[in-house]
């Protein structure tokens, strides 16, 4: 049977969030060479990409605050900045794979997408199955999405991953970024399950540069609560940057390293 993966590249990995709208091209180039090494090792493996917004979508979204809604005309503008900038990432992050010989197609969440009150409640996922069944590696990324309370809103990579997860029935999903996993203070953990968040929650470090999304801490309250609604899906935050490691992490599934979020 495929092993079907969902892969987050985090937004901190592929951009430096505290210069706006600054690529690393250099990791992606390299990172994209890793996924396509993986799926040459790997026939069997089935991917999804998903990436964050970093330094691109999330500056014009805080400072128009697009995830707490949009009203009035200069908010709807700032809506289609936020999303035009999320777009111009995508399409280096894409083009890089295509170069590095991944059959990358990029798919827009806002296209389809439907929130409500913040909440994801509507996605097309119909070319995203069909994609799959072709072998292609669909791209999806943190953007913006209409929202049935809040007018519009901004999604998160976790968030569209989450949703996924109860159409695609994924056996992975991997939050690869620039740290080693997630920490309390200066304390790697290797485990969160909500036996112990609490206790950790407010020693687990924020983010470097600008995020409206929540941060770390945001994003394994996301993981736990994926991880409580699919039991048996392995979730794992962990560094990609190391050269190698991406790989290791695909084509291995009892690879372990980072921190595994589990319920």
């Amino acid at each position: 049977m495929p092993d079907l993966v969902l892969l987050k590249l985090g937004g901190s990995l592929i951009t430096d969030k505290t210069s706006e709208a600054t690529a690393r091209h250099d990791v992606i180039a390299r990172v994209a060479r890793e996924i396509a090494g993986a799926l040459a090792a790997r026939p069997d493996l089935r991917l999804l990409l998903g990436h964050g917004s970093g330094s691109f979508g999330h500056w014009p979204a805080s400072q128009h605050g697009t995830r707490a809604g949009v009203r009035g005309p200069a908010a709807w503008r700032g809506f289609a900045e936020v999303a035009a900038a999320a777009q111009r990432l995508n399409r280096i992050v894409t083009d890089a794979l295509l170069a590095a010989g991944v059959p990358a197609l990029s798919l827009q969440p806002s296209a389809s997408a439907r929130c409500s009150d913040g909440e994801v409640v509507a996605l097309d996922t119909f070319p995203i199955v069909r994609a799959l069944a072709e072998g292609l590696v669909p791209v999806l990324y943190g953007d913006v999405a209409i929202d049935d309370v809040r007018g519009g809103t901004i999604v998160s990579t976790e968030e569209l991953l989450d949703y996924l997860t109860l159409n695609l029935d994924p056996n992975r999903l991997l939050l690869a970024g620039e740290v080693e996993g997630v920490y309390a203070g200066d304390r790697l953990l290797p485990e969160i399950s909500p036996a112990n968040f609490d206790a950790v929650r407010d020693g687990i470090a924020g983010s470097h540069g600008v995020d409206v999304t929540g941060g770390m801490a945001g994003k394994v309250a996301q993981m736990l609560k994926t991880a409580g609604e699919h039991p048996g899906l392995v979730i794992r935050i962990f560094s990609a940057a190391e050269p190698g490691r991406l790989t290791r992490v695909l084509v291995n599934p009892a690879f372990a390293t980072g921190t595994r979020i589990t319920a």
